[in-house]
């Protein structure tokens, strides 16, 4: 079950020439490959692009109709290896995954597909995550394709511009028979607007034809002697052919007149935000209108050398908008500009920020340092002064308080870190070797929990090291979905050939959560089109553990702390595994809220959990909130006149999962918590049983009022 369905908007993917189509950019992308006569789609989810996948899911029927494949692969690197099928067949294929992380994955891959080339178009879908919003660390895409030399295109943010460009990587592949990577950051891949829609396209080529008519060309194999040829034709020939075509479609933009002192070129995933910085300083209008020369690059790499040189032909100083570092497309510009004997001054890097997200208001202050030093009389009408100063926002942001990220209220995988924390109550600190996931929130307050991660499904890889006799064993983590990514084979596997005495804690919640919630191998739900509940407990089995304990509820605290109990100190050799299982608490709100709403609003009886805090009894100690923390937990003043100290409360938001009232019983610290049960449409029943419960707590309360006023006399 996908975080979100696109089962409506799938449907507008059948729109036929002519018809206006009107949607987010992900949706377009998708039109996009099925106008382009796309024969197989494959990927593996992760922000930004994690939706994509889930459209392709949704859009399996109409996929099915078109004759085109859509595989859910099982990693980036899979992902990567499917593209296989366009290297001897005139097939288009495209995948996605999330960069950078999922392109180090694929590098193996993609390193070879690059190598051999391609006969039929191969396109990758990079979800650029760069910048304050990314969960991963900050690196660019734009490595790889040098490294590999692919060609990499980043779309100025433009539905139009984005459907045409993804119709251009195909030709762009297959004129110069290099597959072709399209970044999209964040902002392009939420982005809304319209285009007019074409006809999708069933594929000439399918691979029922290619499998009834084999083709064999060891040219193609990365493999002495070919594989020493393979440079040589990357530049001699696919280079060349790859300039050529960018220049003769156009792929590549100007705006703005044709002459000027200075000028901008700027990465067209990064157009927007320059446009908007433009008009804050009196540049640009709303529509695109410019008063500066710009050279948007949709293409940066390769670079277009005749493009470049005649832009800055003329100029004294051009700047370049580049995000993140290294600065590459700077280096090449210098070295360009200087081989071509032209005095044009690039300036990047020594104005705008060498590292960071450039959003409206960095490249806005950057853009007016660069004209005050180059171009002060541009800046003569700016109305700057309308907007806040840079201080002033940081005066305003300075109020607010720091807000990690945080496990999901009624998360299943918050009572298995109150387990550790409980655990290394009794046995001291272990040395916790974290994972990618939801899992690794673990490292924030209130557990504080992990020293370290090394990526996804490598949470057992990561503590090999650690396999050593000692007073304690190392605790891995890592979940289901990296379990099935890589983390069976390279985890657990190895755990068992290397013979570890360490621990390895696999957290099952039934999905790939932290992605968005997609089935996998071991997901409970009945999928129709993929092949599910395949339990970890017997993969694990299979490649030879032996002690196995599986939780099947971790809400129960006394159990998952007595498994992880065990797992510590048993004397047992080989790898010890606990398998964690309750169902993401998202994914079941997902599913059984707007059951549970629409059954009330026909009249239906139903009943709701809640726990409460009884404000008489709670002290104010807050050890419910350090070994839980979850967001439904919070303080409120006092009744008690005569205590300071705020107490605990349960907001409205509790889905009844009980985790607190089991931390505070499982560590001795209060009975304040109760648990309630919320009646919607009562029968007569419950309004009986509610006027005999309220009659008979009426009596005892009078009758204990009246027992402290004798007192008092």
């Amino acid at each position: 079950m996908a975080e979100r369905s696109f089962a409506e908007e799938v449907e507008k993917l059948r729109l036929s020439a002519g018809d206006v189509f009107e949607g987010e950019a992900i949706l377009a992308v998708t039109k996009a490959l099925l106008q382009s006569g796309v024969a197989y789609i494959g990927g593996y989810q992760g922000a930004p692009i994690s939706h994509l996948l889930d459209v392709f899911a949704d859009a399996t029927p109409l996929l099915n109709e078109l004759d085109v494949r859509f595989e859910s692969s099982a990693s980036e690197a899979s992902a990567c290896a499917m593209l296989a099928a366009s290297v001897n067949y005139p097939l288009r294929g495209a995948v996605a995954w999330k960069s950078v992380v999922g392109t180090n994955v694929a590098s193996d891959a993609l390193a070879n597909i690059a190598s051999g080339g391609v006969k039929g178009g191969a396109v990758i879908i990079v979800g650029e995550d760069y910048g304050e919003g990314s969960s991963i660390m900050q690196e660019r895409t734009h490595a790889f394709a040098m490294k590999s030399q692919v060609w990499l295109l980043d779309p100025r943010p433009n539905l139009p511009k984005i459907v045409e460009m993804v119709e251009q990587s195909f030709e762009l592949s297959e004129a110069s028979n290099t597959p072709v990577m399209l970044e999209l950051r964040i902002r392009a891949c939420h982005l809304y607007g319209s285009f007019t829609a074409k006809d999708n396209v069933r594929p000439r080529f399918t691979q029922k034809d290619a499998l009834e008519n084999p083709v064999r060309d060891v040219d193609r194999i990365v493999l002495p002697p070919a594989s020493f040829l393979h440079e040589r034709e990357k530049i001699e020939r696919r280079w060349p052919q790859a300039v050529e075509f960018i220049k003769q479609h156009r792929l590549n933009e100007f705006f703005g007149p044709t002459e000027g002192d200075v000028g901008v070129i700027v990465q067209g995933g990064l157009y927007n935000g320059l446009m908007r910085a433009l008009e804050l300083l009196g540049l640009a209008d709303p529509f695109g209108r410019t008063e500066l020369p710009i050279y948007c690059l949709n293409v940066v790499y390769p670079l277009i050398d005749d493009e470049v040189k005649a832009f800055c032909a003329g100029k004294r100083a051009v700047l370049l908008v580049e995000e993140g570092q290294p600065e590459f497309i700077e280096h090449a510009l210098n070295t360009l500009l200087r081989q071509a004997d032209l005095n044009t001054r690039i300036v990047g890097k020594e104005i705008l920020p060498r590292a960071g997200e450039y959003s409206g208001e960095v490249l806005k202050k950057g853009v007016r340092a660069f004209l005050d030093r180059f171009a002060p009389e541009r800046l003569v009408d700016s109305p700057e002064a309308d907007t806040p100063h840079p201080t002033e926002l940081t005066a305003m942001g300075a109020d607010l308080p720091p807000r990690p990220p945080g496990f999901c209220t009624g998360c299943p995988e918050r009572p298995i870190f109150t387990a550790m924390k409980l655990v290394e109550r009794e046995i001291g600190p272990v040395h916790v070797s974290a994972d990618i996931g939801c899992h690794l929130f673990s490292i924030l307050p209130p557990f504080h929990l992990g020293n370290t991660t090394m990526g996804y499904g490598l949470g057992q890889a990561g503590s090999a090291a650690f396999n050593v006799e000692a007073g304690k064993r190392a605790l891995a983590v890592m979940g289901d979905g990296g379990f099935w990514h890589n983390g069976l084979s390279s985890g657990i596997g190895n755990a068992v050939f290397n013979r570890s005495d360490n621990v390895t804690l696999i957290v099952d919640n039934n999905y790939s959560a932290a992605t968005g919630g997609q089935d996998i191998l071991s997901s409970r739900a009945d999928n129709s089109w993929r092949s599910t509940r395949h339990a970890i407990s017997d993969a694990v089995k299979g490649v030879g553990v032996k002690w196995v304990r599986q939780v099947n509820r971790t809400y129960d605290l006394k159990d998952m702390t007595s498994a992880l109990r065990d797992a510590m100190t048993s004397r047992e050799p080989g790898p010890k595994i606990v398998i964690a299982q309750s169902e993401c608490m998202l994914n079941r709100q997902r599913r059984e809220k707007p059951l549970f709403n629409k059954a009330v609003k026909s009249g239906e009886r139903k009943v709701r959990e809640r726990f409460g805090i009884d404000p008489d009894t709670c002290t104010g100690d807050h050890s419910c909130m350090r070994l839980s923390g979850c967001p439904s937990l919070t303080v409120k003043p006092n009744p008690d006149p005569l205590r300071r100290d705020p107490i605990a409360h349960v907001d409205n938001s509790c889905v009844g999962c009980g985790l607190c009232g089991e931390v505070s019983h499982a560590a001795v610290l209060c009975p304040s918590f109760y648990r309630a049960e919320m009646i919607y449409n009562p029968d007569w029943k419950d309004r009986l049983m509610a006027k005999i419960r309220k009659a008979v707590i009426g009596w005892l309360q009078t009758r204990a009022d009246s027992a402290r006023l004798a007192r008092a006399i």
